[in-house]
């Protein structure tokens, strides 16, 4: 696999984030990684394009790695993702996918900047990683790591794709049926669909659920949301607070749990209905308030089938990942009936049951990061109220950099902040706070090694 990384860092050799792809170099030496510095010699490139686009055309897969700016990438990857596109270069062959660092600030704009321009330039586009600045340093960090990039080379393999966030308005193509034959068998593991799908008739719908429980190697059920008879929409009366039980008497919150919660993925089928999922949907999610503020599923993936110009629905989209973030699940994929449905839906079953057998969960973007912290946020001021929340959140360790505890670093910034006042320490430290700034990775890098062939 030959790797070529776009770094869009001002910062070139001495960029954080350039560090979690010497990590995978350690880690993967059966790949060959190149590096062009283009954030930092993005003038060189606009004089001439030739050495970046020899690079461009050795390469199977493009890797896009900055730290987010303001919403976005650095000013200098813009412009060079601009001469990527005057280039007139053919990547329809080639994949592409991106690592960032940040403290999780609209970081999905950025990624999805990336993704958008990917699929303009005809890439074969991968979800990227979004990392904290500090993942590296830790553990979890380097797990999380090494699981993505080996994601990331099992997706090439299958000859796997992110669809097209905008795709042109085609008309309906019908599902083809799996043939028997392609059906796998069946493993230990429980798939629940939830859906809102009206019973009879040849649907489009219909033959999305039975497509992908045919393409799944294991059990799965079908809940039909149209068959439980909701006493009413959620009243917002906090009954539920300290025990989960709901006020209405129409036992949601035992059904809930016992029906859907019980499964080891769960996925949702439906049809598009006032740019959202329908009035059934919307029911059903206010009622889950009997679970508070509490990621009861964490863990858990999911995916979605969707009927419908999804397309055209950004908004719902972004939704949609949203809630997988926020409730700790990863995101197995959103299959449509738009473009290639049968791929698609083939897709979700293959990394659904990928996610399953190897326990995947991608580090949380801005969506579950910033999401998590309101609430947790809330739940710590209203603990009185909210004790079921309270008790989860303590439980599952949401409180432990809460209040922040950094006190070492914030003393150790005072000490900088101070240092720097002085104009000449000041002028003497400018120019090497970068090279600094990154001693402790340099560390990480230097004990990295190849996993041997022998481990499990």
């Amino acid at each position: 696999m030959k790797v070529l990384v776009l770094n869009g860092s001002p910062a070139g050799e001495n960029s954080i984030t350039l560090f979690t792809v010497k990590y995978w170099e350690k880690l993967f030496p059966d790949a060959a990684f190149e590096t062009l510095h283009v954030g930092q010699r993005i003038r060189q490139y606009e004089k001439e394009f030739a050495p970046a686009r020899e690079k461009l055309l050795w390469s199977d897969l493009v890797l896009f790695c900055y730290p987010v700016y303001t919403f976005l990438v650095p000013a200098q990857l813009h412009r060079f993702v601009e001469l990527m596109k005057e280039s007139g270069l053919d990547f329809s062959r080639k994949y592409a996918t991106q690592v960032t660092t940040s403290k999780h600030f609209y970081d999905v704009t950025a990624h999805r900047f990336i993704q958008d321009n990917c699929d303009d330039m005809g890439f074969r586009y991968l979800k990227g990683l979004s990392a904290d600045m500090e993942d590296l340093l830790t553990e979890r960090g380097r797990g999380e790591a090494g699981a993505f990039f080996r994601f990331v080379l099992w997706q090439i393999e299958q000859g796997h794709r992110e669809p097209r966030r905008y795709g042109k308005e085609l008309p309906f193509v019908p599902i083809v049926p799996a043939e028997a034959a392609a059906r796998p068998e069946k493993k230990a593991g429980r798939v629940v669909i939830v859906t809102d799908r009206e019973e009879g008739g040849d649907d489009a719908l219909g033959a999305m659920i039975d497509r992908f429980r045919a393409r799944l190697p294991y059990e799965s059920r079908v809940v039909n949301l149209r068959t439980f008879p909701f006493g009413g929409g959620c009243l917002g009366c906090f009954h539920c607070a300290a025990d989960g039980i709901c006020v209405h008497k129409d036992g949601f919150d035992r059904y809930l749990r016992e029906n859907i919660q019980t499964a080891d993925a769960i996925v949702y089928a439906y049809r598009i209905r006032d740019h959202a999922m329908g009035y059934r949907f919307k029911l059903y999610d206010d009622r889950q308030f009997c679970n508070g503020h509490r990621t009861v599923t964490m863990g858990k993936p999911v995916g979605y089938l969707v009927d419908g110009a999804l397309s055209r629905e950004d908004n719902l989209r972004m939704l949609m990942e949203a809630r997988a973030e926020v409730g700790g699940n990863y995101l197995a994929g959103v299959a449509g009936d738009e473009n290639a449905p049968e791929q698609e839906i083939d897709q979700l079953a293959q990394t659904l049951t990928y996610a399953m057998e190897n326990h995947y969960q991608q580090p949380k973007n801005f969506f579950g990061v910033g999401g998590l912290k309101i609430f947790r946020d809330l739940i710590y001021q209203m603990q009185g109220l909210m004790r079921a929340d309270h008790r989860f959140y303590r439980a599952h360790g949401f409180y432990d950099d809460f209040p922040q505890k950094h006190r070492g670093r914030i003393a150790a910034m005072y000490l900088v902040g101070a240092m720097m006042k002085n104009k000449k320490l000041q002028k003497k430290l400018s120019g090497r706070m970068t090279e600094g700034m990154t001693l402790p990775y340099k560390k990480v890098i230097e004990k990295a090694q190849a996993p041997s062939l022998n481990e499990d």
